[in-house]
């Protein structure tokens, strides 16, 4: 790092659980960051302000009037331009010394799988049950930490899982495929039908981020379980979520 790095990043190098080591971590890490609406507009600027050096954000939509109440990398000037790129420019503006790639296609299939093997931790900021579960999968075979976060209405959730570590679970023991009960990742229960106040995403992206800055940065513990956020009576819920034995995706084959 340069004298302007180091004065860039001196807050985070302060803290005796990042130091100039972890530092150098984030600016060597990789993220990719799935979606670029409402959670990962805080994520991807929240991740290049804290210098994570290399960046992916992939979104196949395109900014429309109703998304300027939450996501708040985009602007008024930024109507009908693609999602990732709009992100990107935000990010970049932020902090001009990250390598910000954007995908401006639906990421799935092989092209999911690339990606998720070439970043250090995927942050999935998605809004459909089917796209969650495709993540999940990609990051499990390519053993890639996987930080998942939603949020609807005035509820939010995170989790955090990682394949790395034999005991985490995966999505699919959270959500068993075909059980009918998808929480906040139901593809019926979608902002757009349903509303979501406008700081809840800021919340559980900031909380998605912090969690990757952790996992790359070596600080601290990831976090375990599944913690859930009631914005209208203002508490947290944590729930241990154990590894599912009979699970189709990190059970047994």
């Amino acid at each position: 790092m340069d004298d302007q790095a180091l004065l860039r990043y001196s807050r985070q190098i302060m803290l005796d659980q990042v130091d100039i080591d972890g530092q150098e971590r984030l600016l060597a890490g990789h993220a990719l960051v799935v979606g670029a609406g409402g959670l990962g507009s805080p994520v991807a600027l929240y991740l290049a302000a804290a210098g994570l050096g290399r960046l992916t954000l992939a979104d196949a939509d395109v900014v429309e009037l109703s998304n300027l109440q939450r996501q708040i990398a985009h602007a008024t000037a930024d109507l009908g331009r693609n999602k990732a790129e709009s992100a990107r420019e935000a990010a970049l503006a932020l902090n001009p010394g990250c390598t910000i790639q954007a995908i401006t296609e639906h990421l799935d299939g092989a092209a999911l799988a690339r990606a998720v093997a070439a970043a250090d931790v995927v942050l999935d900021c998605t809004d459909r049950f089917s796209s969650r579960y495709a993540i999940n999968a990609a990051c499990r075979t390519a053993r890639v930490p996987l930080v998942s976060g939603a949020a609807i209405r005035f509820s939010g959730q995170l989790a955090v899982f990682d394949a790395r570590d034999p005991d985490s679970p995966c999505y699919a023991c959270l959500y068993p495929p075909g059980g009918g009960e998808s929480g906040e990742g139901d593809e019926a229960l979608s902002c757009a039908e349903s509303g979501v106040v406008a700081p809840l995403v800021g919340l559980i992206g900031s909380f998605q981020a912090l969690e990757a800055i952790k996992l790359v940065s070596g600080a601290g513990r990831p976090h375990r379980g599944l913690s859930t956020f009631d914005g209208l009576g203002g508490q947290w819920r944590h729930f241990r979520v154990p590894r599912d034995p009979a699970c189709p995706v990190c059970g047994p084959s």
